[in-house]
C-alpha cells in the first residue's frame, strides 16, 4: 500500500514538472515584437524591409518654423567654360582656304610619275629599232606593242610605215638618233595643230561655261573639282554647279572641292532637275560676276536615248544665259579602247569640245590618248596624273612624249 502511494506521489510530480515547462515555452513565444535587443554587440544592418512588413515607428523631431528652413543653393553648371558654351560647333567653322600650285609646267612637274608607268611603251620601242637587222618580224613586234599600248589600227599602221621608211633613208642608226626620231614621229602622231586650251571666256558679259560630261566611276565629279583648282591657280573666281542629282553625295563631294578654293557650289534636291540646277548656277554666276562656271553632270548609259534627253535638255537650258564655250568629256585611261564605245556615244549626244583622261599614270597604255583623239576629232586638253588635287596638268604633247620614251 506504501508503495502504491509513493508511486502516485511521484506520477504528480511528475506531471507538475512537465506543465511548468510548457507554461514557461508560451510565455517565452508571446513577448512582443517591440521587445529591446538583448544583444547590443550586433554589427550587421537589418534585413531589407519586404512588401507585408510594418513600418519604422517615427522618430521624435525638434519642429523648424519656415523661417528657420533655408533653400537650396542653385547648382553651378556643369564643369563647362563660359566659352565653350557659346562657341560654334566644328561643322559651322569656315574651312580654310587653300592656295593650288600654279598650273604652268605642271605636266613636266609630273614628269617623273608620269614616266615610271608609260616607259614600257617607249623604252620597248627603242629596245626593238636598236635591233641591227630589222626584219619584218621586228617590225610586226614594233606593231604589236603600239597596238597594245591602245594606239589604234590606222595610227597604227601610219606610224610603223613612216618609222620604217625613215630608218631606211637613214642608215646607221645610233641610239640618239633613234630617240630622236621616235619622238619626232609621236609627237606628229598626237598633233600639235590641235588647240588644247580649255575655253573659259566667252566673249560677252557672262562667265564662261563649261559642262563636263562622262560615265560614273571615271572621276568626273572629281575633275571638276580639280578643273576649278587649276582655274582658281591661274586666278580666275569659279561657281560650281551640281547637276548630277542622281548619284548620291555627288553634290557633296563637289561642294567639298568648291569649299577648299572658295568657290561656291549651286546644288538641288537628290533627283532634281539636273537642267535648273546648271541654269540656277548660270544665273549665280552672272549675278557675282564670276569668270567661269562648272557644271557637273549625270553620266548614266542605261539608254542612249534617256542620255540624249538630259545632257540635251541642260545644254539647251544653259545657253538661255549665253553660249556654252567648252564641253569635256572626261575618260578612265585605263578602260582603253572601251572608253571608246563609251566617247563615241557622248559624241553622238552633244558636241564634244575637249577629251580629259583621268588615271594616265595607271597604266603603260598611253597610247589612248591617240586613239581617241583620232575617233573623235578633238584633242585632249587636259591629263589626271594621280590622286592629289594638283595631279590635273593641262596636255602637252612633247612633255608627255619624253616621259613616255625617257631620256
Amino acid at each position: 500500500m506504501e508503495i502504491v502511494i509513493l508511486a502516485v506521489v511521484i506520477a504528480l510530480v511528475a506531471v507538475g514538472a512537465i506543465s511548468g515547462l510548457v507554461i514557461s515555452g508560451r510565455r517565452k513565444k508571446q513577448l512582443p515584437p517591440s521587445a529591446p535587443q538583448s544583444t547590443p554587440t550586433l554589427t550587421a544592418p537589418p534585413a531589407e524591409p519586404h512588401i507585408g512588413d510594418e513600418a519604422e515607428t517615427p522618430r521624435e523631431e525638434p519642429r523648424r518654423t519656415i523661417e528657420e528652413v533655408g533653400l537650396p543653393e542653385a547648382e553651378a553648371p556643369a564643369e563647362t567654360a563660359p566659352d565653350e558654351a557659346v562657341a560654334p560647333a566644328p561643322a559651322d567653322t569656315a574651312p580654310e582656304i587653300e592656295v593650288p600650285e600654279p598650273t604652268a609646267g605642271r605636266l613636266i612637274r609630273l614628269r617623273a610619275r608620269l614616266a615610271r608607268s608609260q616607259n614600257s611603251l617607249g623604252k620597248g620601242l627603242l629596245t626593238l629599232l636598236s635591233r641591227e637587222h630589222l626584219d619584218e618580224d621586228t617590225w610586226e613586234e614594233i606593231e604589236e606593242t603600239l597596238l597594245t599600248a591602245d594606239v589604234g589600227v590606222a595610227p597604227t599602221q601610219e606610224l610603223v610605215e613612216r618609222l620604217r621608211e625613215r630608218v631606211r633613208v637613214l642608215g646607221t642608226r645610233t641610239p640618239d638618233e633613234l630617240r630622236a626620231l621616235l619622238r619626232e614621229e609621236l609627237i606628229t602622231l598626237l598633233g600639235t595643230d590641235f588647240d588644247r586650251t580649255v575655253k573659259t571666256e566667252s566673249g560677252v558679259d557672262t562667265p564662261g561655261v563649261v559642262m563636263v560630261v562622262g560615265v560614273n566611276g571615271t572621276g568626273k565629279t572629281t575633275t571638276t573639282g580639280k578643273l576649278a583648282r587649276v582655274l582658281v591657280a591661274d586666278g580666275r573666281s569659279v561657281v560650281l554647279g551640281a547637276a548630277d542629282t542622281f548619284r548620291a553625295a555627288a553634290a557633296d563631294q563637289l561642294q567639298t572641292w568648291g569649299e577648299r578654293v572658295g568657290a561656291r557650289t549651286v546644288r538641288g534636291p537628290e533627283g532634281g532637275d539636273p537642267a535648273s540646277i546648271a541654269f540656277d548656277a548660270v544665273k549665280e554666276g552672272i549675278a557675282e560676276g564670276a569668270d567661269v562656271v562648272l557644271i557637273d553632270t549625270a553620266g548614266r548609259l542605261h539608254t542612249k536615248t534617256g542620255l540624249m534627253d538630259e545632257l540635251g535638255k541642260v545644254k539647251r537650258v544653259v545657253e538661255k544665259h549665253g553660249p556654252l564655250d567648252e564641253i569635256l568629256l572626261v575618260l578612265d585611261a585605263t578602260t582603253g579602247q572601251n572608253g571608246l564605245v563609251q566617247a563615241r556615244v557622248f559624241a553622238e549626244v552633244v558636241d564634244i569640245t575637249g577629251i580629259v583622261l583621268t588615271k594616265l599614270d595607271g597604266t603603260a597604255k598611253g597610247g589612248i590618248v591617240v586613239a581617241v583623239q583620232r575617233e573623235l576629232g578633238v584633242p585632249v586638253k587636259l591629263v589626271g596624273l594621280g590622286e592629289g588635287p594638283d595631279d590635273l596638268a593641262p596636255f602637252e604633247p612633247e612633255a608627255f612624249v619624253d616621259a613616255l620614251i625617257g631620256d
